[in-house]
Protein backbone atom coordinates (compact mmCIF):
# COMPACT_ATOMS: atom_id res chain seq x y z
CA UNK A 1 0.00 0.00 0.00
CA UNK A 2 1.31 3.22 -0.93
CA UNK A 3 0.05 5.25 2.14
CA UNK A 4 2.78 4.38 3.90
CA UNK A 5 6.61 6.13 3.08
CA UNK A 6 10.19 5.41 4.64
CA UNK A 7 10.62 8.76 6.26
CA UNK A 8 13.23 9.62 8.86
CA UNK A 9 11.97 10.72 11.96
CA UNK A 10 15.30 11.34 12.91
CA UNK A 11 17.96 14.01 12.41
CA UNK A 12 20.79 14.01 9.63
CA UNK A 13 23.48 11.85 9.37
CA UNK A 14 26.48 13.07 8.92
CA UNK A 15 29.46 10.73 8.16
CA UNK A 16 32.91 12.43 6.92
CA UNK A 17 36.08 10.24 6.31
CA UNK A 18 35.05 7.34 8.34
CA UNK A 19 34.11 9.48 11.36
CA UNK A 20 30.85 9.33 13.21
CA UNK A 21 29.06 12.56 13.76
CA UNK A 22 26.14 12.90 15.90
CA UNK A 23 23.43 15.45 14.71
CA UNK A 24 20.96 16.94 16.43
CA UNK A 25 17.33 16.94 15.14
CA UNK A 26 16.44 20.66 16.25
CA UNK A 27 12.67 19.84 16.19
CA UNK A 28 12.35 16.53 18.21
CA UNK A 29 15.74 16.65 19.85
CA UNK A 30 16.18 13.17 19.29
CA UNK A 31 19.95 12.05 18.92
CA UNK A 32 20.75 9.89 16.02
CA UNK A 33 24.24 8.28 15.67
CA UNK A 34 25.60 7.32 12.03
CA UNK A 35 27.21 4.64 11.68
CA UNK A 36 30.37 4.27 9.16
CA UNK A 37 27.87 2.20 6.14
CA UNK A 38 24.35 2.00 5.84
CA UNK A 39 22.11 -0.61 7.06
CA UNK A 40 24.99 -1.17 10.07
CA UNK A 41 23.10 -2.64 13.36
CA UNK A 42 24.97 0.98 15.29
CA UNK A 43 22.04 2.78 13.21
CA UNK A 44 19.39 3.88 15.83
CA UNK A 45 15.41 4.48 14.84
CA UNK A 46 12.58 5.05 16.76
CA UNK A 47 10.39 2.03 18.00
CA UNK A 48 6.94 1.72 20.04
CA UNK A 49 7.13 -0.31 23.20
CA UNK A 50 4.40 -1.83 25.80
CA UNK A 51 4.57 -3.03 29.13
CA UNK A 52 3.77 -3.37 32.60
CA UNK A 53 4.32 0.37 33.49
CA UNK A 54 6.89 3.21 32.06
CA UNK A 55 9.13 2.27 34.79
CA UNK A 56 9.47 -1.29 33.46
CA UNK A 57 10.10 0.26 30.21
CA UNK A 58 12.53 2.98 30.58
CA UNK A 59 14.51 0.18 33.01
CA UNK A 60 14.26 -2.37 29.49
CA UNK A 61 15.10 0.60 27.71
CA UNK A 62 18.14 1.97 29.85
CA UNK A 63 20.01 -2.13 29.81
CA UNK A 64 20.19 -2.33 26.62
CA UNK A 65 21.44 0.84 26.15
CA UNK A 66 18.77 2.86 24.72
CA UNK A 67 17.32 6.31 25.00
CA UNK A 68 13.30 6.66 25.62
CA UNK A 69 11.86 9.73 23.93
CA UNK A 70 8.38 9.77 25.03
CA UNK A 71 6.14 8.32 27.52
CA UNK A 72 2.20 7.14 26.40
CA UNK A 73 0.55 6.29 29.91
CA UNK A 74 -2.82 6.44 28.07
CA UNK A 75 -2.17 2.82 26.44
CA UNK A 76 1.30 1.88 28.96
CA UNK A 77 3.93 2.82 26.04
CA UNK A 78 6.58 4.37 25.24
CA UNK A 79 8.93 5.67 22.14
CA UNK A 80 12.55 4.64 22.14
CA UNK A 81 15.58 5.23 19.81
CA UNK A 82 17.11 2.11 19.33
CA UNK A 83 19.54 -0.03 17.48
CA UNK A 84 17.88 -3.18 15.55
CA UNK A 85 20.46 -4.81 17.90
CA UNK A 86 19.03 -3.49 21.00
CA UNK A 87 15.68 -4.00 19.55
CA UNK A 88 16.01 -7.77 19.02
CA UNK A 89 17.54 -8.09 22.78
CA UNK A 90 14.17 -6.86 24.34
CA UNK A 91 12.56 -9.23 22.05
CA UNK A 92 14.49 -11.76 23.67
CA UNK A 93 13.41 -10.55 26.86
CA UNK A 94 9.66 -11.37 26.47
CA UNK A 95 6.76 -9.36 28.42
CA UNK A 96 7.84 -6.13 26.05
CA UNK A 97 5.76 -5.62 22.91
CA UNK A 98 8.05 -3.51 20.55
CA UNK A 99 6.88 -2.37 16.84
CA UNK A 100 8.43 -0.11 14.41
CA UNK A 101 7.58 3.95 14.93
CA UNK A 102 6.07 3.70 11.93
CA UNK A 103 4.67 6.55 9.42
CA UNK A 104 1.56 8.35 9.56
CA UNK A 105 0.06 10.31 6.47
CA UNK A 106 -2.81 12.92 6.19
CA UNK A 107 -5.46 12.10 4.07
CA UNK A 108 -5.81 14.46 1.41
CA UNK A 109 -5.73 13.70 -2.34
CA UNK A 110 -3.07 16.08 -3.40
CA UNK A 111 -3.04 19.54 -2.60
CA UNK A 112 -2.40 20.51 -6.45
CA UNK A 113 -1.86 23.91 -8.03
CA UNK A 114 -4.39 26.41 -9.39
CA UNK A 115 -4.40 30.11 -10.17
CA UNK A 116 -7.72 30.70 -10.89
CA UNK A 117 -9.95 31.55 -13.98
CA UNK A 118 -8.43 34.95 -13.83
CA UNK A 119 -11.54 36.62 -12.72
CA UNK A 120 -12.55 38.78 -9.55
CA UNK A 121 -12.28 36.96 -7.13
CA UNK A 122 -14.88 37.38 -3.54
CA UNK A 123 -13.12 38.17 0.08
CA UNK A 124 -16.05 35.88 1.17
CA UNK A 125 -17.97 32.76 -0.59
CA UNK A 126 -20.45 30.09 -0.01
CA UNK A 127 -18.24 26.74 0.19
CA UNK A 128 -21.62 25.11 0.32
CA UNK A 129 -20.73 22.21 2.95
CA UNK A 130 -22.77 23.68 5.61
CA UNK A 131 -26.49 23.71 3.13
CA UNK A 132 -25.63 20.33 1.78
CA UNK A 133 -25.25 18.45 5.40
CA UNK A 134 -28.01 20.65 6.84
CA UNK A 135 -26.08 22.63 9.16
CA UNK A 136 -27.31 25.92 7.84
CA UNK A 137 -30.55 24.92 9.52
CA UNK A 138 -29.23 24.23 12.65
CA UNK A 139 -27.16 27.60 12.93
CA UNK A 140 -30.88 28.99 12.00
CA UNK A 141 -31.82 27.50 14.73
CA UNK A 142 -28.89 28.50 17.15
CA UNK A 143 -27.14 25.66 17.12
CA UNK A 144 -23.31 26.14 16.39
CA UNK A 145 -21.26 23.73 18.63
CA UNK A 146 -21.19 26.18 21.72
CA UNK A 147 -19.35 24.63 24.52
CA UNK A 148 -17.96 21.73 23.10
CA UNK A 149 -13.88 21.60 22.13
CA UNK A 150 -12.86 19.93 19.14
CA UNK A 151 -9.00 18.25 19.28
CA UNK A 152 -7.60 18.48 15.55
CA UNK A 153 -4.80 16.11 15.11
CA UNK A 154 -2.74 17.37 12.11
CA UNK A 155 -0.04 19.80 10.75
CA UNK A 156 -1.50 22.75 13.03
CA UNK A 157 -3.63 25.43 11.97
CA UNK A 158 -2.45 28.49 11.14
CA UNK A 159 -5.10 31.14 13.24
CA UNK A 160 -2.70 34.85 12.40
CA UNK A 161 -3.88 37.83 10.35
CA UNK A 162 -7.37 38.96 9.01
CA UNK A 163 -7.64 35.41 7.60
CA UNK A 164 -6.86 33.10 10.01
CA UNK A 165 -9.15 34.98 12.55
CA UNK A 166 -12.00 32.99 11.61
CA UNK A 167 -10.23 29.60 13.24
CA UNK A 168 -8.83 31.79 16.33
CA UNK A 169 -12.51 33.85 17.03
CA UNK A 170 -15.59 32.29 17.11
CA UNK A 171 -19.49 34.03 15.39
CA UNK A 172 -19.13 36.53 18.15
CA UNK A 173 -15.56 37.57 17.50
CA UNK A 174 -14.27 35.84 21.17
CA UNK A 175 -11.10 33.84 21.25
CA UNK A 176 -12.07 30.88 21.63
CA UNK A 177 -8.73 29.20 20.87
CA UNK A 178 -7.42 28.01 24.47
CA UNK A 179 -3.91 26.84 23.67
CA UNK A 180 -2.35 24.72 20.85
CA UNK A 181 -0.12 21.67 21.57
CA UNK A 182 3.13 20.94 19.41
CA UNK A 183 4.06 16.85 19.54
CA UNK A 184 7.12 17.58 17.82
CA UNK A 185 8.27 20.21 20.70
CA UNK A 186 6.23 17.67 23.46
CA UNK A 187 4.85 21.39 24.72
CA UNK A 188 1.55 23.64 25.01
CA UNK A 189 2.13 26.35 22.72
CA UNK A 190 0.91 30.44 21.51
CA UNK A 191 1.62 30.51 17.45
CA UNK A 192 -0.66 31.97 15.49
CA UNK A 193 0.14 30.16 12.56
CA UNK A 194 2.57 26.93 13.47
CA UNK A 195 1.18 25.03 9.76
CA UNK A 196 3.71 24.68 7.10
CA UNK A 197 1.98 22.14 4.90
CA UNK A 198 -1.87 23.36 5.16
CA UNK A 199 -3.95 20.59 5.61
CA UNK A 200 -4.98 20.98 9.49
CA UNK A 201 -5.57 24.42 8.31
CA UNK A 202 -7.76 23.37 5.95
CA UNK A 203 -9.64 20.69 7.52
CA UNK A 204 -9.61 22.89 10.96
CA UNK A 205 -11.43 25.30 8.84
CA UNK A 206 -14.50 23.16 7.41
CA UNK A 207 -15.26 22.18 10.81
CA UNK A 208 -14.75 25.85 12.48
CA UNK A 209 -14.49 28.55 10.08
CA UNK A 210 -16.76 31.61 11.72
CA UNK A 211 -16.71 33.57 8.43
CA UNK A 212 -19.96 33.99 7.13
CA UNK A 213 -20.90 34.58 3.44
CA UNK A 214 -23.44 36.84 1.60
CA UNK A 215 -26.14 34.38 1.84
CA UNK A 216 -25.56 34.27 5.76
CA UNK A 217 -24.13 30.52 5.81
CA UNK A 218 -21.07 29.95 7.65
CA UNK A 219 -17.93 28.44 6.61
CA UNK A 220 -17.60 26.14 9.12
CA UNK A 221 -20.44 23.29 9.87
CA UNK A 222 -19.80 24.35 13.79
CA UNK A 223 -18.44 28.06 13.81
CA UNK A 224 -18.76 28.18 17.36
CA UNK A 225 -16.65 25.17 18.64
CA UNK A 226 -13.68 26.27 20.77
CA UNK A 227 -10.94 24.71 19.05
CA UNK A 228 -7.48 22.64 19.89
CA UNK A 229 -5.19 22.14 17.61
CA UNK A 230 -2.23 19.54 18.03
CA UNK A 231 0.18 19.84 16.01
CA UNK A 232 1.52 16.10 14.72
CA UNK A 233 2.26 16.56 11.39
CA UNK A 234 5.47 18.52 9.39
CA UNK A 235 5.30 20.38 6.09
CA UNK A 236 5.53 17.41 4.10
CA UNK A 237 2.01 15.95 5.72
CA UNK A 238 4.17 13.03 7.89
CA UNK A 239 3.87 11.92 11.13
CA UNK A 240 5.06 8.70 12.84
CA UNK A 241 2.92 6.50 15.41
CA UNK A 242 5.02 8.18 18.43
CA UNK A 243 4.04 11.92 17.56
CA UNK A 244 0.64 10.86 16.87
CA UNK A 245 0.28 8.80 20.47
CA UNK A 246 2.08 11.99 22.14
CA UNK A 247 -0.82 13.88 20.76
CA UNK A 248 -3.07 11.36 21.74
CA UNK A 249 -1.74 10.68 25.30
CA UNK A 250 -1.60 14.86 25.94
CA UNK A 251 -5.63 15.13 24.59
CA UNK A 252 -6.43 11.84 27.36
CA UNK A 253 -4.57 14.07 29.71
CA UNK A 254 -6.02 17.56 29.35
CA UNK A 255 -9.73 16.21 28.18
CA UNK A 256 -11.11 17.78 31.63
CA UNK A 257 -9.26 21.05 31.58
CA UNK A 258 -9.95 21.92 27.88
CA UNK A 259 -13.37 19.94 28.10
CA UNK A 260 -12.35 17.87 24.87
CA UNK A 261 -15.22 15.85 23.83
CA UNK A 262 -14.24 15.14 19.77
CA UNK A 263 -11.20 14.48 18.54
CA UNK A 264 -10.57 14.75 14.69
CA UNK A 265 -8.10 12.57 13.01
CA UNK A 266 -7.86 13.15 9.29
CA UNK A 267 -5.19 10.70 8.96
CA UNK A 268 -4.12 7.30 8.07
CA UNK A 269 -1.76 4.57 8.14
CA UNK A 270 -1.75 1.03 6.31
CA UNK A 271 -3.16 -1.37 8.92
CA UNK A 272 -0.83 -3.94 9.56
CA UNK A 273 -2.28 -5.97 12.71
CA UNK A 274 -5.74 -6.24 14.61
CA UNK A 275 -7.02 -3.42 15.72
CA UNK A 276 -6.86 -4.28 19.36
CA UNK A 277 -3.08 -4.65 18.47
CA UNK A 278 -2.21 -1.13 16.92
CA UNK A 279 -1.04 1.65 19.37
CA UNK A 280 -3.09 4.03 17.56
CA UNK A 281 -6.32 2.01 17.93
CA UNK A 282 -5.65 1.42 21.75
CA UNK A 283 -5.07 5.24 22.42
CA UNK A 284 -8.71 5.42 19.85
CA UNK A 285 -10.34 3.07 22.35
CA UNK A 286 -9.40 4.94 25.44
CA UNK A 287 -10.51 8.47 24.51
CA UNK A 288 -13.54 6.42 23.07
CA UNK A 289 -14.02 4.70 26.88
CA UNK A 290 -13.81 8.33 28.84
CA UNK A 291 -16.66 9.71 26.52
CA UNK A 292 -14.41 11.46 23.70
CA UNK A 293 -16.05 10.99 20.12
CA UNK A 294 -13.06 10.07 17.19
CA UNK A 295 -13.66 10.42 13.72
CA UNK A 296 -11.52 9.56 11.25
CA UNK A 297 -10.73 9.50 7.55
CA UNK A 298 -11.65 6.21 5.15
CA UNK A 299 -8.50 6.58 3.58
CA UNK A 300 -7.82 7.56 -0.37
CA UNK A 301 -6.04 4.80 -1.71
CA UNK A 302 -9.69 3.37 -3.41
CA UNK A 303 -9.28 -0.32 -2.15
CA UNK A 304 -11.28 -3.09 -0.84
CA UNK A 305 -10.36 -3.33 2.43
CA UNK A 306 -8.30 -0.30 1.88
CA UNK A 307 -9.26 1.22 5.27
CA UNK A 308 -6.16 2.41 7.15
CA UNK A 309 -5.74 3.32 10.97
CA UNK A 310 -7.40 4.63 12.85
CA UNK A 311 -10.32 4.55 10.14
CA UNK A 312 -9.94 0.61 10.78
CA UNK A 313 -11.43 1.05 14.49
CA UNK A 314 -14.75 -0.88 15.14
CA UNK A 315 -15.54 2.14 17.67
CA UNK A 316 -14.64 5.31 15.98
CA UNK A 317 -16.70 6.96 13.44
CA UNK A 318 -14.61 6.26 10.14
CA UNK A 319 -16.02 8.60 6.95
CA UNK A 320 -15.94 8.25 2.96
CA UNK A 321 -15.82 11.05 0.80
CA UNK A 322 -18.57 12.10 -1.69
CA UNK A 323 -18.56 14.32 -4.47
CA UNK A 324 -20.93 17.05 -5.23
CA UNK A 325 -19.85 16.51 -9.32
CA UNK A 326 -19.55 20.59 -8.84
CA UNK A 327 -23.56 21.15 -8.75
CA UNK A 328 -23.51 21.66 -4.91
CA UNK A 329 -26.82 21.76 -4.42
CA UNK A 330 -28.03 18.71 -7.11
CA UNK A 331 -28.09 16.01 -5.25
CA UNK A 332 -28.86 13.43 -7.89
CA UNK A 333 -25.64 13.42 -9.17
CA UNK A 334 -23.22 12.86 -6.12
CA UNK A 335 -21.19 10.05 -6.37
CA UNK A 336 -18.70 7.98 -4.39
CA UNK A 337 -15.57 9.23 -5.18
CA UNK A 338 -12.95 6.52 -6.65
CA UNK A 339 -10.04 7.88 -3.97
CA UNK A 340 -12.67 6.70 -0.98
CA UNK A 341 -11.56 3.92 1.02
CA UNK A 342 -13.52 0.98 0.97
CA UNK A 343 -14.09 -2.27 3.53
CA UNK A 344 -14.61 -4.54 5.23
CA UNK A 345 -11.74 -4.59 7.42
CA UNK A 346 -10.32 -7.67 8.45
CA UNK A 347 -11.69 -8.40 11.19
CA UNK A 348 -15.40 -8.01 9.53
CA UNK A 349 -16.55 -4.62 10.43
CA UNK A 350 -18.41 -2.60 7.84
CA UNK A 351 -16.68 0.89 6.91
CA UNK A 352 -17.01 3.27 6.50
CA UNK A 353 -19.92 4.14 9.11
CA UNK A 354 -20.95 7.04 6.89
CA UNK A 355 -19.81 9.69 3.55
CA UNK A 356 -19.83 13.33 3.22
CA UNK A 357 -18.90 15.69 1.12
CA UNK A 358 -14.71 15.27 0.11
CA UNK A 359 -14.71 16.57 -3.15
CA UNK A 360 -12.95 19.63 -4.10
CA UNK A 361 -14.27 20.94 -0.73
CA UNK A 362 -13.16 24.70 -0.35
CA UNK A 363 -11.59 27.15 2.36
CA UNK A 364 -10.19 29.97 3.07
CA UNK A 365 -6.78 30.10 4.29
CA UNK A 366 -3.44 32.65 4.48
CA UNK A 367 -1.36 30.64 1.40
CA UNK A 368 2.02 32.88 2.92
CA UNK A 369 3.04 30.56 5.09
CA UNK A 370 2.52 26.89 2.75
CA UNK A 371 5.49 25.28 1.81
CA UNK A 372 3.77 24.27 -1.64
CA UNK A 373 0.66 25.80 -3.38
CA UNK A 374 -2.50 24.90 -2.67
CA UNK A 375 -4.87 24.71 -5.50
CA UNK A 376 -6.97 27.78 -5.68
CA UNK A 377 -10.71 28.47 -5.77
CA UNK A 378 -11.93 30.13 -8.56
CA UNK A 379 -14.32 32.31 -6.92
CA UNK A 380 -13.41 32.86 -3.50
CA UNK A 381 -9.99 35.04 -3.06
CA UNK A 382 -7.44 33.29 -0.54
CA UNK A 383 -9.93 29.92 -0.78
CA UNK A 384 -8.02 26.34 -1.06
CA UNK A 385 -9.54 23.39 -3.01
CA UNK A 386 -8.58 20.12 -1.82
CA UNK A 387 -10.17 16.56 -2.03
CA UNK A 388 -9.86 14.05 0.01
CA UNK A 389 -11.21 11.51 3.48
CA UNK A 390 -9.66 14.10 5.30
CA UNK A 391 -12.20 16.77 4.12
CA UNK A 392 -15.28 14.34 4.55
CA UNK A 393 -14.00 13.20 7.89
CA UNK A 394 -13.96 16.69 9.06
CA UNK A 395 -17.19 17.41 8.25
CA UNK A 396 -18.60 15.15 10.68
CA UNK A 397 -16.07 16.17 13.30
CA UNK A 398 -18.25 19.36 13.01
CA UNK A 399 -21.86 17.34 13.17
CA UNK A 400 -20.67 15.25 16.06
CA UNK A 401 -20.13 18.68 17.60
CA UNK A 402 -23.30 19.82 17.31
CA UNK A 403 -25.15 17.30 18.33
CA UNK A 404 -23.15 17.03 21.73
CA UNK A 405 -23.66 20.91 21.30
CA UNK A 406 -27.61 20.25 21.38
CA UNK A 407 -27.58 17.34 23.92
CA UNK A 408 -24.14 17.65 26.67
CA UNK A 409 -24.87 14.54 28.31
CA UNK A 410 -24.64 12.24 25.25
CA UNK A 411 -22.31 9.05 24.87
CA UNK A 412 -19.89 8.57 22.22
CA UNK A 413 -22.13 5.68 21.42
CA UNK A 414 -24.99 7.62 21.04
CA UNK A 415 -23.29 9.93 18.99
CA UNK A 416 -22.57 7.89 16.19
CA UNK A 417 -26.06 5.92 16.69
CA UNK A 418 -27.62 9.28 15.99
CA UNK A 419 -25.54 9.77 12.60
CA UNK A 420 -25.53 6.95 11.58
CA UNK A 421 -29.68 6.12 11.70
CA UNK A 422 -29.88 9.68 9.77
CA UNK A 423 -27.85 9.33 7.31
CA UNK A 424 -29.50 8.44 3.75
CA UNK A 425 -27.99 5.50 1.16
CA UNK A 426 -28.06 6.15 -1.90
CA UNK A 427 -30.08 3.65 -4.06
CA UNK A 428 -31.89 3.50 -7.23
CA UNK A 429 -34.95 2.77 -6.15
CA UNK A 430 -34.61 -0.91 -6.16
CA UNK A 431 -31.12 -1.47 -4.47
CA UNK A 432 -28.26 0.76 -3.06
CA UNK A 433 -26.33 2.44 -5.69
CA UNK A 434 -23.56 1.45 -3.14
CA UNK A 435 -22.89 -1.66 -1.04
CA UNK A 436 -22.16 -0.41 2.93
CA UNK A 437 -18.45 -1.25 2.17
CA UNK A 438 -18.35 2.12 0.28
CA UNK A 439 -20.82 4.24 1.88
CA UNK A 440 -21.73 2.74 4.93
CA UNK A 441 -25.36 4.02 6.44
CA UNK A 442 -25.13 6.72 3.91
CA UNK A 443 -24.98 10.43 3.44
CA UNK A 444 -24.79 12.59 6.78
CA UNK A 445 -27.43 15.09 7.62
CA UNK A 446 -26.81 17.51 10.30
CA UNK A 447 -29.90 19.01 10.84
CA UNK A 448 -31.55 15.12 11.55
CA UNK A 449 -28.64 14.11 13.42
CA UNK A 450 -28.98 16.57 16.27
CA UNK A 451 -32.76 16.14 16.29
CA UNK A 452 -32.67 12.49 16.34
CA UNK A 453 -33.65 10.51 19.35
CA UNK A 454 -32.25 7.32 18.04
CA UNK A 455 -30.27 5.02 20.88
CA UNK A 456 -28.26 1.87 21.27
CA UNK A 457 -27.89 1.75 17.36
CA UNK A 458 -24.01 1.84 17.22
CA UNK A 459 -21.21 0.02 18.54
CA UNK A 460 -23.61 -2.80 19.63
CA UNK A 461 -21.88 -5.70 20.56
CA UNK A 462 -18.81 -4.43 21.11
CA UNK A 463 -17.40 -3.91 24.73
CA UNK A 464 -14.38 -1.35 24.66
CA UNK A 465 -13.79 -1.88 28.42
CA UNK A 466 -13.22 -5.51 27.41
CA UNK A 467 -10.75 -4.80 24.61
CA UNK A 468 -8.86 -2.65 26.39
CA UNK A 469 -8.30 -5.55 29.37
CA UNK A 470 -7.66 -7.51 26.86
CA UNK A 471 -10.32 -9.95 27.63
CA UNK A 472 -12.06 -10.11 24.47
CA UNK A 473 -12.17 -9.07 20.85
CA UNK A 474 -14.31 -8.53 18.28
CA UNK A 475 -15.31 -9.22 14.68
CA UNK A 476 -17.95 -7.90 12.43
CA UNK A 477 -20.82 -9.30 10.36
CA UNK A 478 -18.84 -9.04 7.25
CA UNK A 479 -17.81 -12.24 5.28
CA UNK A 480 -15.89 -13.52 2.12
CA UNK A 481 -17.02 -16.89 0.03
CA UNK A 482 -14.96 -18.91 -1.85
CA UNK A 483 -15.32 -16.71 -5.12
CA UNK A 484 -13.87 -13.82 -2.89
CA UNK A 485 -17.14 -12.24 -2.83
CA UNK A 486 -17.66 -9.94 0.06
CA UNK A 487 -21.34 -10.57 2.11
CA UNK A 488 -23.00 -9.74 5.29
CA UNK A 489 -24.08 -12.54 7.59
CA UNK A 490 -27.43 -11.02 9.59
CA UNK A 491 -28.49 -12.35 13.26
CA UNK A 492 -30.51 -14.70 11.57
CA UNK A 493 -28.19 -16.29 8.82
CA UNK A 494 -29.80 -14.49 5.90
CA UNK A 495 -26.97 -13.90 3.42
CA UNK A 496 -27.36 -10.77 2.05
CA UNK A 497 -24.73 -10.74 -0.96
CA UNK A 498 -23.06 -7.81 -2.91
CA UNK A 499 -24.60 -6.31 -6.03
CA UNK A 500 -27.85 -8.10 -5.91
CA UNK A 501 -28.85 -8.04 -1.99
CA UNK A 502 -28.56 -4.69 -1.07
CA UNK A 503 -31.82 -4.43 -2.04
CA UNK A 504 -35.48 -2.26 -0.61
CA UNK A 505 -36.47 -5.53 1.04
CA UNK A 506 -33.50 -5.63 3.35
CA UNK A 507 -32.24 -2.12 3.84
CA UNK A 508 -35.74 -0.11 4.03
CA UNK A 509 -34.70 2.60 1.08
CA UNK A 510 -35.98 5.38 -0.32
CA UNK A 511 -35.32 7.98 -2.52
CA UNK A 512 -33.43 7.82 -5.60
CA UNK A 513 -29.50 8.40 -5.03
CA UNK A 514 -28.90 11.60 -3.12
CA UNK A 515 -32.08 13.93 -3.60
CA UNK A 516 -33.14 16.52 -1.99
CA UNK A 517 -36.41 14.64 -1.01
CA UNK A 518 -33.78 11.63 0.36
CA UNK A 519 -31.72 14.87 2.33
CA UNK A 520 -34.82 15.70 4.24
CA UNK A 521 -35.95 12.79 5.70
CA UNK A 522 -34.96 11.69 8.72
CA UNK A 523 -35.62 8.22 9.79
CA UNK A 524 -33.26 4.94 9.72
CA UNK A 525 -32.49 3.58 6.34
CA UNK A 526 -30.71 0.96 7.72
CA UNK A 527 -32.99 -1.51 9.19
CA UNK A 528 -32.46 -2.28 13.02
CA UNK A 529 -31.54 -5.75 12.21
CA UNK A 530 -28.13 -5.04 9.96
CA UNK A 531 -27.48 -1.98 12.19
CA UNK A 532 -27.08 -4.11 15.12
CA UNK A 533 -24.78 -6.48 13.42
CA UNK A 534 -21.80 -4.19 14.48
CA UNK A 535 -20.07 -6.56 17.44
CA UNK A 536 -19.42 -10.23 17.77
CA UNK A 537 -16.87 -12.41 19.25
CA UNK A 538 -14.02 -12.69 17.58
CA UNK A 539 -13.88 -16.36 15.59
CA UNK A 540 -12.03 -18.03 13.23
CA UNK A 541 -14.57 -17.71 10.36
CA UNK A 542 -14.00 -13.89 10.35
CA UNK A 543 -10.20 -14.09 10.42
CA UNK A 544 -10.45 -15.71 6.61
CA UNK A 545 -11.41 -12.32 5.69
CA UNK A 546 -7.97 -11.31 6.24
CA UNK A 547 -6.74 -12.45 2.63
CA UNK A 548 -3.83 -11.10 1.37
CA UNK A 549 -4.43 -7.96 3.07
CA UNK A 550 -2.27 -8.14 5.66
CA UNK A 551 -0.23 -11.55 6.45
CA UNK A 552 1.87 -12.92 9.65
CA UNK A 553 4.79 -12.84 6.71
CA UNK A 554 4.11 -9.49 6.09
CA UNK A 555 3.72 -8.37 10.02
CA UNK A 556 7.44 -10.53 10.49
CA UNK A 557 8.59 -8.31 7.34
CA UNK A 558 7.83 -4.81 8.73
CA UNK A 559 9.60 -5.55 12.10
CA UNK A 560 6.69 -5.97 14.36
CA UNK A 561 6.54 -8.26 17.21
CA UNK A 562 2.82 -8.93 18.31
CA UNK A 563 3.17 -11.04 21.54
CA UNK A 564 0.26 -12.35 24.07
CA UNK A 565 1.04 -9.58 26.72
CA UNK A 566 -1.62 -7.07 26.82
CA UNK A 567 -1.48 -3.41 27.71
CA UNK A 568 -2.02 -3.82 31.24
CA UNK A 569 -4.75 -1.10 31.67
CA UNK A 570 -6.42 -2.31 34.56
CA UNK A 571 -10.44 -2.12 35.45
CA UNK A 572 -9.60 0.74 37.91
CA UNK A 573 -8.03 2.56 35.07
CA UNK A 574 -11.54 2.39 33.02
CA UNK A 575 -13.36 4.23 35.97
CA UNK A 576 -13.62 7.31 34.99
CA UNK A 577 -15.49 10.26 35.67
CA UNK A 578 -17.01 11.83 32.72
CA UNK A 579 -16.28 14.82 31.18
CA UNK A 580 -18.37 17.88 33.26
CA UNK A 581 -20.15 19.85 30.12
CA UNK A 582 -20.49 22.77 32.21
CA UNK A 583 -17.05 23.37 32.43
CA UNK A 584 -15.79 26.82 31.34
CA UNK A 585 -12.25 26.54 29.31
CA UNK A 586 -9.55 28.65 30.51
CA UNK A 587 -8.88 30.82 27.16
CA UNK A 588 -5.30 31.75 27.58
CA UNK A 589 -5.17 35.15 26.14
CA UNK A 590 -1.71 36.19 26.26
CA UNK A 591 1.54 35.05 24.65
CA UNK A 592 0.23 34.38 21.63
CA UNK A 593 2.84 35.98 18.62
Amino acid sequence: MKLLKSVLTVSLLAVVGGVTINAINKETGYEQQAANHWGSRDITKSYILQGANSDRLNKVVANVGGNVSREFPIINAVSAMLTSQQAEEIRELGGVRIQDDRTVMTMNNGNGNGNGNGNAKKYKIDNYIAKQVGADLLHQEGITGTGVTVAVVDSGANMGGSIGSFLFRDTNFRQRVAVKYDAFRGSKTYFYNDDQNGHGTHVTGIIASSLKDDNGRYNGIAPDVYVLSVRAFDANGASSYSKVLDSLNWIFENRYRYKIRVVNMSLGAEARSHYWNDPINQAVMRLWQAGIVVVSSAGNNGQDQGITVPGNNPYAITVGAVTDNKTPYDYSDDRITTFSSRGPTTEGFIKPEVVSYGGEVATKMDKRYFKKAMKASVFGEDYAVISGTSQAAALVTGIAALVISNDPYITPDTVKCRIMATAQAANDGKKMTYSPFAQGAGLVNAHAAVHSTATNCANQGLNVEQDLLGTQHFGGPARMNDSGEFYIQTGDNQVMLEGNHWSTEVMNLQGNHWSTEVMNLQGNHWSTEVMNLQGNHWSTEVMNLQGNHWSTEVLNLQGNHWSTEVMNIQSEDLDLAPIDPSVVVPVEEDGWK
